[in-house]
């Protein structure tokens, strides 16, 4: 039989008998990166986290013969719903073993927990922000994941889901680049020289996390004007952006984050992060004593870059500013010696950026699907 146990977030036993949940599923998966403890646990904390500010979240924990064997987290984005004028409940941290019956235990909590609150959709895997990474892995197994910035799960996690009745919302494609392949047509980069020299747009490079943070407020603005097409898109708080840009500072290397500029103002962004899954896989949730030493050393020695946010205003797309986007990967890919480049869960929704990366040399690799079924 199994028991769902309601996770109280004030109790730092249950919270963690939550987080490590998902070491005993993947013990011994070489393609698992365990998150940080720490940045598991932040998720749980009201008092903290920006998103029970306008929303809500429980979390909840399946047991079977006295062993935690699976987990869910269900959540309500309110300024999601309104902005798209739906009625969805979501669900995020989904693990468990391979048996329909603790999934469906789960996921029966979870349609409990939605009907309560009038929604009339379930949708997943998705959390409490962008970088949280959406949807279960379908294609690409074989790969590791990229850092946390997405999810890994088995080959059954899908089936799971098919069978209890969820069907495909949206996939979000990862593309593969490697440095020897990546090569712009000189076209790109005359046209990019073009739009700097006539004072249309410029790049603003970032020298240290002081001068990042100087344009922390821009750089937020101009992902809420960037994004609105996309499939995922809402309206970020104020308080949001900078939880979000908090986050980003503590992984990043300023060298890696570009912006183009319209006059003062961000129009666009290229956000690249050194990969340092190998690192986080040997910390094994844990950052002291040693870990944080083994990530920094990790982000200076790897070959690997992940660009995870990359965009540009709509209305300067058509006027050299794709061109001048796609000239500074290039620069920042080859610039700092990084072999392979991966571009992190592009949506279906986001055409025209995965056109160009295909015609740019990017192999799709890894498929993320985002479930809904409706309650």
């Amino acid at each position: 039989m199994v028991v769902i146990e309601k996770v109280d977030p004030k109790s730092k036993s249950q919270v963690r008998r939550f987080t490590r949940i998902p070491f005993r599923i993947f013990e011994g998966v070489p393609q698992w990166v365990p998150p940080l403890n720490i940045d598991s646990e932040a998720f749980l904390n009201q008092d903290k986290h920006p998103f029970y500010e306008h929303s809500e979240a429980e979390f909840f924990i399946a047991v079977k013969d006295g062993q935690d064997v699976g987990r869910i987290c269900a959540l309500v984005n309110n300024p999601f719903n309104k902005y798209h004028d739906v009625k969805q409940a979501l669900f995020y941290f989904f693990d468990c073993d391979n048996d329909i019956e603790i999934a469906a235990a789960l996921f029966d909590r979870l349609y409990e927990w939605a009907h309560k609150r009038d929604m009339t959709e379930v949708v997943g895997p998705k959390g409490m922000g962008p970088l949280d990474g959406y949807g279960l892995l379908i294609e690409g197994f074989k790969h590791r994941q990229m850092m946390t910035m997405m999810n890994y799960n088995p080959p059954y996690y899908p089936k799971l889901l098919e069978d209890l009745g969820f069907e495909k919302e949206v996939d979000f494609i990862s593309c593969f680049l490697s440095s020897e392949k990546f090569i712009l047509d000189e076209r790109i980069h005359r046209i990019a020289d073009r739009v700097i020299q006539r004072g249309t747009l410029g790049v603003h490079r970032f020298k240290n996390k002081s001068d990042l943070k100087a344009w922390a407020d821009r750089i937020g603005k101009a992902y809420n004007q960037t994004f609105v097409n996309n499939w995922e898109y809402y309206p970020l708080s104020d308080n949001e952006i900078k939880f979000i840009l908090d986050t980003i500072l503590m992984v990043a290397d300023p060298k890696l984050i570009k912006i183009i500029t319209h006059n003062d103002d961000v129009v666009g962004f290229l956000l690249g992060f050194p990969d340092v899954s190998s690192a986080l896989q040997r910390a094994k949730g844990k950052l002291l004593p040693l870990g944080i030493f083994d990530l920094l050393i990790n982000m200076r020695r790897t070959n690997w870059i992940a660009v995870n946010g990359a965009g540009i205003l709509p209305e300067f797309q058509g006027r050299g500013g794709n061109a001048l986007l796609y000239s500074e990967m290039e620069k920042t890919i080859k610039d700092y010696n990084f072999e392979f480049a991966e571009m992190t869960q592009i949506a279906e929704s986001a055409v025209q950026m995965r056109r160009d990366l295909v015609n740019l040399g990017g192999e799709p690799y890894k498929n993320h699907r985002v479930y809904i079924k409706r309650i």
